[in-house]
């Protein structure tokens, strides 16, 4: 080493500065990238560029995944229709936006309900850039879902893949795409937090099932694709939990199991079927002013199910008092204390379904099947 230093030494010039900094290195022990590094000529360092960097498999699996399912999220527009105070002219507005992604290649877009709530025009721009104008095909306030579509050539519609949300476990790794305000693309990821949550959706509903993520579900991703790490949908991103209105490490994503069981209805119907009873009920506050543990039929509709298998509901007395109807307090032998309860078992059936109904009239603790109607 000593020989090397001489030798710089002896070159004069820029050769001293060379000197101070290679002795400087050597006191700590130089490498051979960084004796590689010095110009001899010159008598500076001089900066060597990195390799290129090599990506682990688990990182190339992910930009996988995520360049594949950006030709499936789109952004939504939600415009809203004002009047000129003055001029009285209409014009639209800006009143909202989201994220989206395609169903089919029909045209289908599915996103969240408060997405579009609201909306007199409703536009999609697909990863193509391309605009469309939309129309809303159906809507389920009660799931956050909302369907609309676009005419656009089939080539440039890539549906997305459908997976289910039944066999998700805890700890699973989870990717959130957005397409926030007609920004390029975005993706988050993190890991399934918890299952089985209930949130409240615009109707006041809860929705059952729903997946809690730490995947960041930042404002403009609602109604974007929650996949697993092949790229399948398990969840349809809807809501965070948070103070500040930032993201705080706990979002919720509506199940695919529901998504898959209400868009085809609502693209065949316009609206989701369900089964029911064909009664109308007493709100769940009202019972429990009078201390009633159930659900209070209050009316019975006509050739019903509820009447075919001889369920009441609340009448008048000759001498002018209210009876209150039949109290449902289970079906399929699971206890219903709330109407939230009654409609969540109904939705696990469909429309035709036998189910065992248990009810209290008076005193008395009875039991009737009924078969299922389709109800709005």
């Amino acid at each position: 080493m000593m020989h090397l230093i001489n030798a710089i030494a002896r070159r004069g010039g820029g050769g001293f500065v060379g000197l101070s900094l290679m002795a400087a290195l050597f006191v700590g022990g130089p490498s051979s990238a960084l004796l590689s590094a010095f110009d001899g000529t010159s008598g500076i360092l001089t900066a060597q560029s990195a390799g290129p960097t090599e990506l682990s498999p688990e990182e190339q699996a992910t930009i996988a995944v995520f360049e594949r399912a950006t030709r499936s999220v789109v952004f939504i527009a939600n415009r809203a229709m004002q009047r000129d105070p003055w001029s009285f002219n209409l014009f639209e507005v800006p009143q909202g936006s989201g994220t989206g992604f395609v169903w089919s290649r029909q045209g289908h877009i599915v996103t969240n309900f408060h997405v579009i709530y609201g909306a007199d025009a409703i536009t999609v721009t697909l990863a193509d850039q391309v605009e469309y104008k939309a129309k809303v095909v159906g809507v389920d306030p009660d799931h956050d879902i909302a369907v609309l579509q676009i005419q656009a050539p089939e080539a440039t519609l890539q549906p997305v893949t459908i997976g289910n949300s039944q066999s998700l476990r805890v700890g699973q790794k989870v990717l959130a795409i957005g397409n926030p305000f007609g920004l390029d693309h975005t993706l988050t990821t993190g890991v399934v937090s918890a299952l089985g949550r209930t949130i409240k959706s615009m109707s006041n509903r809860t929705i059952e099932g729903v997946i809690q993520t730490d995947a960041a579900i930042n404002p403009g991703n609602s109604g974007g694709p929650l996949l697993d790490s092949a790229g399948r949908l398990i969840g349809v991103n809807t809501q965070i939990v948070s103070p500040s209105g930032a993201f705080a490490g706990i979002g919720f994503a509506v199940p695919a199991d529901t998504v898959s069981r209400t868009v085809p209805e609502l693209i065949k119907h316009g609206k989701l079927i369900r089964p029911g009873l064909g009664i109308s009920l007493v709100p769940d506050a009202m019972a429990r002013r009078w201390g009633v543990h159930g659900v209070i039929i209050g009316k019975i509709g006509r050739s019903s199910a509820a009447e075919r298998v001889g369920l009441r509901g609340a009448r008048e007395t000759p001498g002018g008092r209210v009876e209150l109807g039949d109290i449902i307090v289970g079906v399929d032998g699971k206890p219903v204390e709330t109407i939230d309860d009654l409609m969540d078992l109904m939705e696990q059936h469909k429309v035709g379904d036998q189910v065992m109904i248990d009810y209290v009239r008076g005193n008395r603790r009875l039991q009737a099947t009924a078969t299922l109607q389709a109800v709005n």
